[in-house]
């Protein structure tokens, strides 16, 4: 069993706290993904896996054994970092096989792992080459391939694929994800690129800045479409989903049916219904993602409310186009098709609707997701 289990760990350097009261179960096998913006401690949380980084309270257990107090070396864990880290002047084999010599394993099971994992990833043919004659994907996967032979019982990788081209971090990312599942061994993969995170994640940890969340770290844990689909504050709303979710302040009317704000009406949802009753004629903040504001004929959508806006920015990207709209103060994305429509142009007014029963509803104060049925 190689679970991993945060149990109200916090982290401060000096008198600075950087991760506070982190309580996160990661599965035994599971793919788990930090994910969220600079300065969230994610990359620190990660650290404090490897022993790279000691913890200020709480406990970090690796299996069944707490590994607060244990040396790096002795913790079962291979890691790969955002830089390559590979030696110039030794051929792939050896920068592979570094880690065995070290632990003194016999030369011919090093051949025969050295071996094995070159073949898995690709490598076989530049065995003895060095780093500097290998493009960027194939250092990282020398990179990949110091980390498998260890035959650890966690993988931690602190955002391997940020120094590679948009292409090759997309044949990247499906080929960690797939070499985990062939190993079966538990991960943990930190990115600020939530499209990563997305695609990448059996589940997916949410970290926010204390600065922004003092009380913690930890937004949310869940599978990507729970996150996608059910977030449970603005905070994950906003960050998970390209574009970001569009957020309106939204009065709820006195019957508890209606939200509006200026010209736009929308229905409450039925799923809110029952939790709404303590905001009538109050302000909410109402989400939608670009993807529920289009046009009518695009759409079969069972319940729709119109709005309209100025143009300010439409984005051309072939198979749909983004249209950024303003309705008052408040800068909107929709997708529409990007074939077989006249698109707006900057400037003039567009009129939409919004999928009605696709809405997301949070409390302003404490930007919680309203409770449903």
């Amino acid at each position: 069993m190689a679970q991993i289990i945060f149990d109200a760990v916090s982290k401060r350097f000096n008198d600075v706290p950087v991760i506070e009261n982190l309580s996160l179960h990661i599965r035994d096998q599971e793919f788990m993904v930090f994910v969220g913006p600079s300065g969230c401690g994610k990359s620190t949380a990660l650290r404090m896996i490897a022993g790279l980084e000691e913890i200020s309270a709480g406990t970090l257990s690796i299996g069944d054994r707490v590994v607060n107090d244990v040396h790096p070396k002795d913790r079962d864990v291979a890691m790969v970092f955002q830089s390559y880290a590979l030696y110039p002047h030794m051929s792939v084999r050896d920068n592979i096989a570094f880690g065995l010599k070290i632990r003194k394993l016999p030369p011919a099971e090093i051949d025969a792992l050295v071996n094995d994992a070159a073949s898995m990833l690709g490598l076989t043919e530049f065995l003895d080459r060095k780093p500097r004659a290998l493009s960027g994907g194939q250092r990282q996967r020398v990179a990949l391939g110091r980390a498998i032979v260890r035959k650890p019982k966690v993988f931690l990788f602190d955002e391997p694929l940020s120094n590679l081209d948009a292409e090759l971090r997309v044949v990247m990312r499906a080929e960690i994800a797939r070499l985990q599942r062939r190993l079966k061994i538990t991960t943990v993969y930190v990115t600020h690129d939530q499209v990563e995170a997305m695609t990448m994640g059996d589940r997916i940890a949410v970290l926010a800045p204390l600065k922004r969340h003092p009380a913690g770290n930890l937004m949310q844990v869940g599978t990507p479409l729970e996150l996608y689909d059910r977030p449970q504050n603005l905070f994950v709303a906003r960050f998970i989903g390209t574009p970001s979710m569009n957020v309106v302040p939204m009065e709820v009317d006195a019957s508890g049916t209606q939200l509006r704000h200026q010209d736009l009406v929308l229905p409450v949802p039925a799923s809110f219904r029952a939790g709404i009753g303590n905001y009538h004629g109050r302000t909410v903040s109402v989400g939608f993602r670009p993807e529920h504001v289009g046009h009518a004929e695009e759409h079969q959508w069972t319940s729709v409310a119109p709005i309209r806006g100025a143009v300010e920015i439409v984005e051309t990207l072939g198979h749909e186009a983004m249209i950024h709209f303003r309705l008052g103060e408040h800068m909107l994305i929709g997708k529409i098709r990007g074939h077989g429509l006249t698109l707006p142009r900057p400037g003039e007014t567009v009129e939409l609707v919004i999928k009605a029963d696709g809405l997301h509803l949070f409390d302003p104060q404490s930007e919680k997701r309203l409770p449903e049925a």
